[in-house]
């Protein structure tokens, strides 16, 4: 779900940052920027879908709906617990977010701050990881890798004379009158999901990027302003298309608009004539976007 799709300042249309992914059963917030609780009540979540929270660095769009979504998250007594994650060179601005105001804390929130690139979180559903960007402010992008499975395949099923009762016991067991569960399965790939804010290109993005099945990326300039995206620490719709083509992306979602320019269209525009020819899609505020199927 898109809660937020502006860059630097809210306008007529668009939001402040912020995004929620639901992977099986939890909720992930992704930089909750000023205004992602009432973008969340327009969007029907709930505190109580919450579950961790990821900040990318601490600039207002990404931060500042911090201090509304943390006191929420007390005010409905979130019966589970909530792990925050942002850069640790933050932990001052954290800190005065968090306590922005008075407030009876009913949650035990977890604060998990990131110092470096590695994995943050392992799950049965999902790893977490992190991966540093290049922003003026420390910032660092997430990963989201589901555990591959495997896929059985009737036809070697048939080969091997295995049906009914026995096709559980070889799923369970592994192994079943001397046939294993590689003679008559395959491995399905884990689901990925990335999520790339404010930086420039660096080894990092294209680190996060590998092989998504859904890639949410800033695209804050158009091309022809990219001397601008450098300066600041942005990325450009080409650029992050590129990173998308190269990485093996199959949906691309690119966000996080400067207000300076009117034609969404463009955007997309620019992603296709770099090359990348995969699902795209330009978000706008309360979107949905659902995770590809598994391949």
């Amino acid at each position: 779900m898109v809660l937020g799709t502006a860059s630097q300042v809210p306008t007529r249309h668009r939001n402040h940052n912020g995004y929620l992914l639901r992977w099986d059963g939890e909720g992930l917030l992704f930089d909750p920027g000023e205004g992602t609780q009432r973008q969340m009540l327009r969007a029907g979540v709930a505190a109580h879908d919450l579950h961790r929270i990821c900040v990318t660095h601490f600039h207002g769009d990404h931060s500042l709906g911090l201090a509304g979504v943390i006191q929420r998250i007390n005010l409905d007594r979130v019966p589970h617990e909530v792990t925050a994650h942002y850069p640790a060179s933050g932990q001052r601005f954290f800190d005065r977010l968090r306590h922005a105001t008075a407030y009876r804390e009913t949650v035990a929130l977890t604060e998990a701050p990131v110092d470096d690139d590695g994995v943050l979180a392992a799950t049965p559903s999902y790893t977490l990881e992190a991966c540093r960007l290049s922003h003026p402010v420390e910032s660092f992008g997430y990963r989201l890798v589901e555990p591959d499975g495997r896929r059985i395949l009737p036809e070697r099923l048939a080969e091997h004379g295995i049906q009914g009762p026995d096709v559980g016991r070889i799923q369970r067991d592994g192994v079943l009158r001397g046939v294993t569960l590689d003679d008559v399965s395959e491995v399905r790939r884990g689901q990925r999901f990335a999520f790339v804010m404010d930086t420039r290109l660096c080894e990092g993005v294209g680190a996060l990027a590998e092989g998504c099945d859904l890639l949410v990326i800033e695209s804050t300039f158009l091309d022809e302003d990219e001397r601008l995206a450098e300066d600041h620490g942005h990325l450009t719709a080409g650029q992050a298309a590129r990173v998308a083509r190269d990485a093996g992306v199959r949906h691309l979602v690119l966000t996080h608009f400067s207000q300076r320019y009117s034609d969404p269209g463009e955007f997309e525009r620019q992603a296709r004539a770099a090359g990348f020819d995969g699902d795209l899609t330009v978000a706008y505020d309360l979107m949905r976007v659902p995770v590809p199927k598994r391949r």
